[in-house]
């Protein structure tokens, strides 16, 4: 692992795009989203502060493609190398909950390997947190600690880059020119930022602080009456699956062509009134809170039973795109609470 320096940005992207197509964020409103990089457009390169609004997960899932034609297949769309810039800890978080699903062994999706191989990752340092973020409650930071090939860390005016993987080391190398030594001091600055701004997302959540993990406290809490009441709030609309970097579910479903079928792959959610139902027409699930209920029981307790890790990584995506008012930090607030409450009430009684 080496760590250089360079004082402008476009000179590095330039020379990522000469490799392979790169997206970039872009400021849209009040949030990031993530456009093609066009060397040739005289346009400000951004920086982005905070993670973007859209999940990584669109670049690796598409929302809709195609999976299969019959009766003759055909060859799959070629997929270009590509490369991400601006990536938070949290996203590279999402990658690794995505390769569980995936890439697993005998399960492995061939869309989504291909992709991910295809992928070069420049993740960045978060500077400017948001109110709705909580990575920091579930073992994130805001500043990536394994998963990239390149990170850069603004420091002033100027960029480090700290290389992840060999693919990074490699670029470097080949580019070398582009960049400069970076010093001790320099070095210095950037782990003093990145120590104010873990302080300032522990600061955001003092209110979120759990006496025992939070897979354990969904656990023995999944009969609270919370979901049914929360569920009131709720207006069905989906969001919190869709921008969510984590969420995975997606349905097939045939089309017919002229002489052809093709088989169709489309992001699906777990709060969509049907999700669950089966044949006949009946459905465990047909009960929003019970919807709301599955939701966390997947997120923060089956997978982690299955995989050992968290499928939440406290983006605060889903608390941004609510329509409706569920917040997954006042549910999981409220089953911390009652949870102490059921262990208070035994010890009284055990006394």
């Amino acid at each position: 692992m080496q760590t250089v320096l360079i004082s402008e940005l476009k000179p590095f992207l330039d020379a990522l795009a000469e490799e392979m197509d790169l997206y970039v964020p872009k400021k849209s409103g009040e949030h990031y989203v993530y456009n093609r990089y066009d060397s040739s457009a005289n346009v400000q390169i951004e920086f982005n502060n905070i993670r973007t609004c859209m999940p990584v997960k669109e670049f690796l899932f598409p929302l809709r493609e195609l999976a299969a034609v019959y009766p003759q297949p055909i060859e799959p769309k070629e997929i270009r190398p590509f490369a991400v810039f601006g990536l938070k800890y949290c996203d590279l978080r999402s990658i690794e909950v995505l390769d569980r699903v995936f890439a697993e062994d005998e399960f492995e999706d061939l869309l989504y390997v291909t992709r991910r191989k295809n992928m070069f990752i420049i993740s960045s340092d978060c500077s400017e947190p948001a109110e709705s973020c909580f990575c920091d409650v579930l073992g994130g930071k805001p500043f990536a600690q394994a998963g990239f090939d390149l990170n850069v860390s603004q420091v002033k005016n100027q960029y480090i880059i700290e290389t992840g993987s060999q693919r990074g080391e490699e670029f470097i190398e080949k580019h070398s020119s582009l960049f400069t030594e970076t010093t001790e001091a320099i070095l210095a600055d950037r782990d003093k930022n990145r120590i104010e701004t873990q302080n300032q997302l522990e600061q955001n959540n003092t209110n979120l602080k759990f006496d025992v993990p939070v897979n354990e406290m969904v656990e023995k809490t999944q009969d609270s009456d919370v979901y049914d009441e929360e569920a009131k709030t709720c207006v069905e609309c989906q969001g919190c699956t869709r921008v969510c970097p984590t969420c995975h579910c997606f349905y097939l479903y045939d089309t017919k062509q002229e002489d052809y079928f093709t088989k169709m792959k489309m992001w699906d959610s777990c709060m969509r009134i049907a999700y669950a139902e089966v044949a006949g027409g009946t459905n465990p699930r047909k009960a929003l809170g019970n919807r709301l209920r599955h939701r966390f029981m997947h997120k923060f307790s089956y997978f982690f039973e299955r995989y050992g890790i968290d499928m939440c990584v406290g983006c605060g995506r889903c608390v941004d795109g609510e329509a409706g008012d569920v917040d997954i930090r006042r549910v999981l607030k409220r089953l911390s609470e009652e949870l102490k409450g059921k262990d208070n009430r035994r010890a009284e009684t055990a006394k």
